[in-house]
């Protein structure tokens, strides 16, 4: 019988080395589990796209049983490919991006959205490098063509902060009201959760089914 693996997905202009995978790899090596964290841009974010990244997933797993740790984007992303992967057995999602071509339209507005498809790219904060990075039109274009709330059927939980200024706490409950096997837990916190890691860790330890390690 394959192993069921347990995989995190890092967020928009982050990468695999984030201070949220590396403190969760930490916690479930307690376990006796790694935790692996594939690199979603292929090492190019200028020609990163949500069907891209998908498709990176679908290579990283191979169609094998796993448990999937997003976080913002990489909570939407891991939405997504369940509600396609039945074999993915439960979901962690960490403040999700949901609603994402939408909610990018209200924050841009038609003008900037515009100028990026008249460009082709734009500069974005990337948490990784430190700098502001382009990204092609092509990464809006393409998130258009995919639904904003996935319909998933496995067991979710979403961890998200009260003081989350990047999505709001509403578009979480949302998703929850939509969801029969999804449960929120909301933390006084902003988007990283950073500030709730402890409390954040013991809700996905006991939704894991893990058992208290003793440790934070």
């Amino acid at each position: 019988m394959t192993k069921q693996r347990f995989v995190y997905l890092h967020g928009f202009a982050s990468s695999p080395g984030s201070r949220k995978a590396a403190a969760f790899a930490r916690r479930l090596g307690r376990h006796g589990i790694r935790l692996e964290t594939p690199d979603l841009t292929g090492g190019d974010f200028r020609s990163t796209t949500i069907s891209g990244q998908l498709d990176i997933l679908g290579r990283t797993l191979d169609g094998d049983p796993a448990v999937l740790i997003g976080s913002s984007l990489g909570g939407y992303l891991a939405a997504l490919y369940a509600s396609r992967h039945p074999e993915v057995d439960r979901l962690v999602l960490l403040a999700p991006a949901f609603g994402l071509a939408r909610r990018w339209e209200e924050l841009l507005g038609p003008e900037a959205i515009e100028e990026w498809r008249r460009t082709g790219a734009r500069r974005f904060f990337h948490y990784a490098t430190g700098r502001e990075e382009p990204l092609a039109y092509r990464f809006y274009e393409d998130a258009r063509q995919w639904e904003g709330f996935p319909a998933v059927k496995q067991p979710v939980l979403v961890c998200h902060g009260l003081r989350d200024e990047v999505v709001p706490v509403e578009i979480a409950q949302e998703f929850t009201l939509r969801t029969p096997g999804a449960a929120l837990r909301v933390f006084d916190s902003n988007h990283d959760l950073l500030g709730a890691i402890g409390p954040v860790w013991e809700a996905m330890e006991a939704f894991l089914g893990l058992g208290r390690s003793g440790h934070k």
